[in-house]
């Protein structure tokens, strides 16, 4: 196995070398105190404000991709082999105003102007991919970008105007696209990245396989994919991570594979990855996708990492549960398959022994012998998008001749874990699907959950919002005639 005591990669328009590299680096950091790159701002500093965007480009098997990240918790060594580029370099080598910096002018979309970088980041990623988007695909790319003075109607009419001052196809990123690819794809050498700052040691392995030896030989290191919950540990808790070995680099964990049976995604596969084979094969769960998180942290997270983590929040757990989700676990050589509901066996604690990773994620497909199975999913929290939740519900339950025949009801937020609400769901079988039954099994949920309160939501809130969302399924399943009619 060859091995590299350095990580490489293109910063703007030059390539990059650096040894000195700890596990805590950020990104953001490296760019406003080493590199004097001040336009990304530091805002939070845990991924929710969006000043601090830039674009990474990396190589896929479809070509060279950019996309949105939050440089605030995006660790330095995950840029080995990537194109990181900054507000400084979009205006080109004549110091003009990128068309999109020129359209946030015109249409006065900055006041302030703190958190006006890393807008025009993210309009500019949107604009790459979309030369006319609509309202409702802007308004998805800013949903990590938090605007306090401004307002998001002049930014919005930026974003649809941008067209107005060039074209996307005459950008300098556009012509330079090739020798990009060409650059990053000569700095891929298949080699074990094992850099170092001091005690504080980041190992990238070459593939799946390396990953597997690493943690055999490291069995307590940490395991970072997204570093979107990791990447707060170290600048909210000033956390040590060291040593962190770091996944989401591997194409191997990046592979989706659809039979007649089932949807498998490797664990290092993003909620943006993913969301084109949700929404083909999960219908149900495209609204509830679009509300994790904002556009810069779908980007980065995990499917895989969401579930390793073991929060009892996590967004995914409760309706991946629901679908009858299993995963597959990793040591050496050696893999075996777990339901993912006993995954997560008491609150910062998972089956997953030392030296374990997820290495994938199998989710049974809804077949058309489903055809009487009801499902739907919800997120309530306290912003409707770019939030965590307070309660997080996937709902699963299966009628035969108008009779409930089965069903899987799974909560995040009010217990310690992800966790099926057993005596709901034995209230629900064997009764006729009505709404009364529905009602009757939500006055079951305090015998399955005794939730806290904290700065989230209160006991009673979350007792209460969990029992409303059953009469809410029962409308939804209903149609809107059965919606109005309870209005």
């Amino acid at each position: 196995m060859q091995h590299r005591s350095e990580i490489r990669f293109l910063l703007n328009g030059r390539e990059v070398s650096l040894s000195d590299v700890g596990a805590d680096d950020t990104l953001l950091d490296f760019l406003r105190i080493d590199q004097r790159l001040t336009g990304s701002k530091e805002g939070c500093a845990e991924g929710d404000c969006g000043a601090c965007t830039v674009m990474v480009g990396r190589l896929t098997p479809q070509g060279l991709h950019y996309e949105t990240v939050n440089a605030c918790i995006r660790f330095l060594a995950t840029l080995d082999g990537c194109h990181v580029v900054t507000i400084e370099y979009l205006g080109g080598p004549n110091g003009r105003l990128s068309p999109v910096q020129q359209a946030m002018v015109e249409h006065h979309g900055s006041q302030c102007g703190f958190c006006t970088p890393g807008i025009v980041m993210s309009l500019y990623a949107l604009w790459m991919a979309y030369e006319h988007p609509t309202v409702k695909q802007v308004e998805t790319a800013l949903q990590g970008n938090l605007c306090r003075c401004t307002g998001y109607a002049p930014i919005i009419r930026a974003a649809q105007a941008v067209t107005e001052y060039g074209t996307a196809s005459a950008e300098h990123l556009a012509s330079e696209r090739e020798s990009v690819a060409a650059k990053l794809s000569g700095l891929k050498d298949g080699a074990r990245v094992e850099v170092a700052k001091g005690e504080s040691r980041a190992i990238l392995p070459a593939d799946v396989d390396d990953l597997a030896a690493v943690l055999e030989a490291e069995p307590e290191a940490t395991i970072v994919a997204g570093s979107t919950d990791v990447g707060l540990w170290v600048t909210k808790f000033l956390k040590r991570i060291s040593p962190a070995v770091f996944i989401g680099q591997l194409d191997g964990l990046k592979e989706i594979a659809v039979t007649d049976d089932a949807v498998t995604f490797g664990a290092g596969v993003t909620y943006t990855e993913a969301q084109d084979v949700i929404a083909q094969h999960y219908p149900h769960l495209v609204d509830y996708w679009d509300r994790i998180a904002g556009w810069q942290v779908r980007n980065m997270g995990t499917i895989g990492g969401n579930i390793a983590n073991g929060s009892p929040i996590g967004d995914t757990p409760p309706v991946l549960i629901a679908l009858g989700a299993s995963i597959t676990l990793r040591k050496g050589d050696v893999r075996r398959v777990l339901p993912l509901e006993e995954f997560f066996v008491a609150y910062g604690k998972q089956d997953r022994a030392a030296g374990e990773f997820v290495e994938s994620i199998t989710i049974p497909r809804l077949s058309a012998e489903s055809a009487g199975a009801h499902h739907a999913a919800y997120k309530i929290s306290k912003r409707r998008e770019e939030d965590i939740s307070s309660v997080a519900v996937g709902m699963n339950v299966a009628v035969e001749n108008g009779i409930i025949t089965q069903t899987v009801l799974a909560f995040g937020g009010m217990a310690a874990t992800p966790k099926r609400a057993a005596a709901a769901e034995a209230a629900l079988v064997g009764q006729p699907w009505s709404e009364a039954s529905l009602l009757a099994a939500a006055a079951k949920l305090p015998e399955d959950f005794q939730p806290l309160s904290d700065m989230r939501a209160t006991a009673d809130y979350r007792m209460k919002v969990a029992q409303n969302l059953f009469r809410r399924f029962w409308l939804e399943q209903q149609g809107e005639d059965a919606r109005l009619a309870s209005a």
